[in-house]
């Protein structure tokens, strides 16, 4: 008698990126209103069919693996003077808004191609690529590509649950100050301080995340009843979550939720991600929208602020500037 295998069930709501793309009038409307609602009140949903091969996410993974195998001296080579928002950190640079301990991990940030903004008429810091990997610059690019063309789709959705025009986020989004995050979490060193974690307790900055499949469990988000809930990472699921900047424009409708990245049980065992971090264009302003305000109660929550300001207010308090 064949015994059955447990299915491995999400904790956080599911939604189907086909119900809004290819799905009836009233499938889309569904699929916006339960955006709106797992985003409002969770900050967290898990999305499927968004159209970007797990085949590529591996193929990612496995050029993040190479790159970070590398020496710490070829690594380093690749720290540029630019607060993070390009090329290498390296380990226990970054730590959490009000922490003093740094996270236990380094990472590689990856922006819009400069090409790409020839049409706003701006310019961007220019991305590097380390040699030793050739094949790191086109899966990044490609998945990058990728992430930015489903993150629209999204912030086309959101902008329909709090009730603006349909491409009102995604003008904010488009040639604005996105990056793809390469994380690599080391095997925990035995000399390792004990008040750290792989990722403290924190909010993201930005708009949205789109997170990738993570090569291991730990990630966890803050309940209401103050508990932890492990967040699964399923094969075919990005994780989206919404980031403080959503929450200041939305005057809190849409929650930015704390969340964190544990410890493995078994400290030699390294780990993977890839969130991708969607923001807007430097000059945005993320003052409450109006009839956000009317549906928080009527009264603004958070002072006005452009997105440039906002992020580089973030940026000294995470230690990157």
């Amino acid at each position: 008698m064949k015994r059955a295998i447990p299915t491995i069930k999400q904790t956080i709501p599911v939604l189907s990126l086909n119900d809004y793309l290819h799905g009836t009038r009233s499938e889309q409307a569904k699929f916006v209103e339960n955006l709106g609602s797992a985003l409002s009140k969770i900050g967290f949903f898990a999305l499927e069919d968004h159209g970007i091969d797990s085949e590529l996410i591996e193929q990612s993974y496995g050029v993040a693996e190479e790159f970070f195998s590398q020496s710490s001296e070829t690594k380093s080579k690749y720290i540029l003077g630019n607060a993070g928002q390009r090329g290498f950190t390296d380990f226990g640079r970054e730590h959490a808004k009000n922490s003093s301990t740094p996270d236990l991990k380094e990472f590689w940030h990856v922006g819009r191609d400069v090409r790409s903004l020839e049409k706003f008429g701006k310019s961007s810091l220019k991305n590097v690529w380390p040699t030793e990997v050739p094949q790191f610059k086109p899966s990044m690019e490609s998945l990058y590509s990728k992430l930015d063309k489903c993150s629209l789709v999204l912030l086309d959705a959101c902008s329909k649950f709090i009730g603006e025009e349909k491409n009102f986020l995604r003008g904010a989004a488009e040639g604005g100050n996105t990056v793809l995050r390469i994380i690599h979490y080391p095997p925990i060193e035995d000399d390792a301080n004990p008040a750290s974690i792989r990722a403290a307790a924190h909010e993201d900055i930005n708009l949205i995340t789109l997170l990738c499949e993570s090569t291991a469990a730990g990630l966890e988000l803050l309940q209401k009843d103050g508990s932890w809930l492990p967040i699964r990472s399923l094969k075919g699921q990005i994780i989206v979550d919404a980031g403080d900047m959503l929450q200041q424009l939305t005057n809190g409708l849409i929650k930015s939720t704390t969340h964190r990245v544990v410890n493995p049980d078994n400290s030699k065992e390294r780990r993977f991600s890839m969130p991708f971090f969607v923001h807007p264009k430097s000059e945005f302003s993320l003052a409450a929208r109006d009839n956000c305000v009317a549906r928080t109660g009527g009264k603004k929550v958070f002072a006005d602020i452009t997105s440039a300001e906002y992020l580089h207010q973030r940026l000294r308090e995470i230690g990157l500037i």
